[in-house]
């Protein structure tokens, strides 16, 4: 004999874009401290979106709440876009935080969230920082079908997912990348690219994932997150406004902004949010 359904609060927020359906989807389930592991990556394998997310209740006092974040593979300590969308589902369905700050509990520990005119993560620590060895440099090259001198400079920047950065010469060689999906193997790799002056964006961002399921990642927070790190306020203005999701059909702005010019200072990454999808989920 089955259990009954439970029916749980749903939304689905789109992320990093003030229009319809032209940012980063993020699945986000409330109240679902009662969910067994195999429920949550059975849920955020058919939703097959790059992620789903779980709200529960927080084991940490300091936290709002607690977040646990899938892919269609796998668990992530961290990511950015669901970081933003659940704190905007959170606060939509009536969550009030303790203090100033929206505070998070998940897999990387606590990160703060500003409500502004958008909202902001401020970026967790890196797990994985500085050069990119040889062999991992020439492997990269190789997946991206590009010349190793094509690579402007690189950087592991992982904050959870394991980021590996790459700059290139310029934006459109970013939008030009047609990589070798197989080839990406277990690497998590992010390009960017400077567009023109006069441009709305200062840079153009890829993010390649297949390990994840997701071959090409539309609009990433944690990728935008360890490329500020890396190159805001030293190569890229201290503040700035990437693009991503151009080549795959999406319009993406993510806000970048590091307090303290230099390497030192918190990098913070925000963008729009809005719910375009409210329902239950029967389990």
């Amino acid at each position: 004999m089955t259990s009954p359904a439970r029916s749980l609060p749903f939304r689905q927020v789109d992320v990093f874009s003030s229009e319809p359906l032209l940012g980063n989807p993020v699945a986000v389930v409330h109240d679902a401290d009662d969910l067994t592991d195999e429920q949550m990556a059975a849920f955020a394998r058919w939703t097959n979106l790059s992620e789903t997310t779980f709200l529960l209740a927080p084991t940490d006092p300091a936290a709002d709440y607690r977040l646990r974040i899938f892919t269609p593979g796998a668990e992530l300590p961290f990511a950015g876009h669901p970081t933003l969308g659940s704190a905007h589902a959170w606060l939509e369905a009536g969550g009030v935080p303790a203090g100033e700050d929206v505070v998070q509990e998940c897999g990387a520990g606590l990160v703060r969230l500003r409500r502004g005119e958008v909202l902001a993560f401020e970026a967790p620590p890196l797990t994985r920082s500085g050069p990119v060895d040889e062999a991992d440099l020439d492997g990269v090259a190789a997946a991206l079908r590009v010349g190793r001198d094509d690579l402007v400079d690189a950087a592991w920047i992982d904050n959870g997912p394991g980021w590996v950065g790459v700059l290139l010469r310029d934006a459109d060689a970013v939008l030009a990348l047609r990589p070798d999906f197989a080839a990406i193997g277990d690497l998590k790799i992010g390009v960017v690219g400077e567009h023109p002056a006069g441009h709305e964006a200062a840079v153009e961002v890829r993010a390649f994932c297949p390990e994840y399921g997701v071959p090409e990642d539309p609009v990433t927070g944690s990728l935008n997150a360890g490329i500020g790190q890396w190159l805001a306020g030293t190569r890229l203005p201290a503040s700035y406004v990437a693009a991503q999701g151009t080549a795959v059909g999406r319009r993406g702005r993510v806000h970048v902004a590091r307090d303290v010019p230099g390497e030192g200072g918190a990098v913070h990454v925000g963008g729009a949010t809005r719910t375009t999808i409210t329902g239950t989920l029967d389990l």
